[in-house]
């Protein structure tokens, strides 16, 4: 399996927990929604690890990188789900959904050579993923003051970027399941630490339990197929597809849900596969 097929599974299982933030947002506190998320995305990579006696020591530096891509989990997910809270989806899904640009430009830093052709392909998937969301968006309600929405959004895009870099050098010096469970183990500490500090709760309820139990198995296997591209060639380009988690949900809704698909939204879907398409070559 390649980078770019676990960036689309990523995406797919980031679909699904992305719109249900969007719908669980507005009724839970996002505190709770954040650390019952975490939590089951935590006992989810145990109960993979303990199936896949994928227990295994890891080297020094490995387990920096791991800790370092906790922190940026972090704050990605708290920026992820204040921006998606405030809204609306077509300003704050193209906003995370560049996080890409980041992604590769670390790559060139680590030494990563990225043609002006696969550059203009990235480019072609982040902007055919913020057409269909912008375009996806026809909500009129009010919606809080944009330039903190703006934040959040660019906050989340930089988390993103900076947990799969360090993240996926761990992945590459000692495997992905030991260090992946040092990101999530420090993630959900400083997640606690948070709350306490800001007396925020923890409890969601238990009717918002069960999709909240589904949200972090989907991201506890997002984050995984991400990290684990570490090891394969190319694993930048994990993030790039995995950042297209917007564009494929609207695609299952119009499957599934029959929701209507507006010609510049094919549009858009067919700029962002082209560009996947070529950097599959």
């Amino acid at each position: 399996m390649n980078a770019l097929t676990l960036g689309l599974i990523a995406a797919l299982c980031w679909g699904f927990h992305d719109i249900c933030v969007r719908f669980l947002s507005q009724k839970i506190p996002l505190s709770a929604c954040i650390f019952t998320v975490l939590m089951t995305g935590l006992f989810f990579h145990l109960g993979l690890m303990g199936a896949t006696n994928g227990f295994a020591p890891i080297t020094t530096k490995a387990f920096w990188y791991s800790l370092g891509a906790g922190v940026f989990f972090v704050i990605a997910t708290f920026g992820l789900y204040h921006a998606f809270a405030r809204g609306p989806v077509k300003l704050v899904a193209p906003l995370i959904a560049a996080y890409p640009i980041l992604s590769v430009a670390l790559a060139t830093v680590g030494g990563a050579i990225i043609t002006p052709v696969q550059w203009a392909a990235v480019a072609a998937i982040v902007a055919g993923v913020a057409i269909v969301a912008a375009l996806s968006d026809t909500s009129t309600d009010e919606v809080p003051a944009k330039a903190p929405t703006i934040l959040f959004s660019l906050i989340a895009a930089v988390g993103f970027a900076g947990t799969f870099a360090l993240g996926q050098h761990a992945s590459d010096l000692s495997g992905a399941m030991p260090t992946t469970l040092v990101t999530r183990i420090l993630t959900v500490g400083l997640t606690v630490v948070i709350l306490l500090a800001f007396k925020l709760p923890f409890w969601p309820g238990k009717r918002a339990l069960p999709l909240l139990i589904a949200m972090g198995i989907a991201d506890g296997i997002a984050l995984l197929c991400v990290l684990k591209a570490g090891s394969l060639p190319d694993p930048q380009y994990a993030a790039v597809t995995s950042s297209m988690f917007g564009l494929l949900t609207i695609l299952l809704a119009w499957l599934l849900l029959k929701e209507r698909m507006s010609l510049p939204q094919w549009g858009g879907c067919l700029v962002a596969f082209c560009g996947v398409g070529y950097l599959a070559l």
